[in-house]
Formats: structure tokens, sequence, C-alpha cells
């Protein structure tokens, strides 16, 4: 626990007493009051790495399977699904707060496509033609690169992750290491900077590019 006693958002059952509050923000171009509360990221606002994430990431895939890795209280979730109504959006988090939230907003404005739950209730099956995260880098590195490794190789052939991390909080360095270790079906870019924050593109070959010879 931090030193003033309250959980870390990415506690999977947040001690404390539930508390809601709504908020209007700003997601695909339009105003939508959300539901957040406390013991989640972000409760009083859309965070500034979140805003740059969606801001600058390209347009979504249409249909397929799109994951919001680590949705918190649904922003990135909220987007996928009002810029690719055809899509299936998998909104995941470890924290139960943050996925009750999330499902929450999703069914107030109606986005039918958005299933909020936790990880292990994703089918193994399941891979993702696009993911977008503004993952957790307080929960430390090591954890940090096995959710990573976790996530990213579920992406499908052809498929695109894009990632926001602030540059002082190790930016700079997971760039390299994920193009290290994912091996060479996968490019790691740096696709955007802003704001202290840097964007990165994690692409998985198409699948004519893996069946071609060498």
């Amino acid at each position: 626990m931090p030193a003033d006693g309250s959980q870390h958002y990415f506690a999977p059952r947040p001690a404390s007493p539930q508390e809601r509050r709504q908020l209007s923000v700003r997601l695909a171009g339009r105003e939508l009051p959300v539901w957040t509360a406390n013991g989640v990221f972000s409760t009083d606002r859309l965070d500034l790495g979140t805003s740059v994430l969606l801001r600058e990431a390209p347009e979504p895939p249409s249909r397929g399977n799109l994951l919001d890795l680590g949705c918190g209280w649904g922003p990135i979730a909220l987007t996928l699904a009002l810029r690719s109504p055809a899509a299936t959006v998998w909104a995941v988090d470890i924290n139960e707060r943050a996925v009750a939230l999330t499902a929450a907003n999703a069914t107030a404005h109606g986005l039918t496509g958005i299933r909020a739950v936790a990880p292990c209730d994703v089918p193994n099956d399941v891979s993702f033609e696009a993911i977008w995260s503004n993952p957790p880098i307080r929960i430390g590195k090591a954890a940090l690169h096995d959710l990573l490794l976790e996530w990213l190789p579920r992406l499908a052939p052809g498929g695109a992750a894009y990632l926001v991390v602030q540059r002082n909080l190790g930016a700079d360095s997971l760039l390299p290491w994920l193009a290290g270790t994912l091996g060479g079906e996968f490019t790691v870019t740096k696709h955007a900077s802003a704001k202290g924050f840097r964007v990165l593109c994690v692409t998985r070959r198409a699948l004519d590019d893996l069946l071609a010879p060498a």
C-alpha cells in the first residue's frame, strides 16, 4: 500500500468503500458523462497519457477483436467502441471495481460491443486485431514485462498495439527491450511523442509475410 494507507489502483479488490462520481469527458469527438470511483486509475479526470494515446493512435480496425489492456473506468474501451461499433472490444483489468465501472459506462451509452472482464475471462483462443493500452507502469518492471509478454503475442497477424508510456518512467528503455524480446514476427517503433509521453507501436507481421519463403 502507499504511505497514506490507500490501495493501489491495481489491487484486485480495493478495500475502501466505493464512492462513485460522474465526470464529463470528451471521447471520439463526443462529450460523454461517465462514472468513475475511488480505487481506480485516474479517478477525477481523463489522464494525460491516455489523452495522448487517444489523440495519436490511428483509427482502429472496424471489425474483429480489440483489446483495452488495463481499462480503468473505460476511456480507451469507450473510444474504441465509438469508433468501431462493429468490433468486439475486450476491456480487461485486474481491478474488479474498474471492470464494473467500464461495464456501467458501456451500458449507459449503449455500447453493446464492449466486454468488460477480468483477464482470466478472455478465452485463450481470442486474438486481437488491435491492442491499445496505458499500461500500469507502477506495478514494477518485472510485472510489467510479464504483463506485456502475456498479451502482445496475442496480436493477430497484421495487428498492431499502441502503448503510451511516460518518457521519464522508462518509455525509451521499454522500446528496445520489447524489440529484443518479442522476436522476428514483431516490429517495435516509436509512433509519436507528446507532453512527456511516448506512444510505442508493436506490429505483428501479416500472415502472407509469415508464410512467404525466406
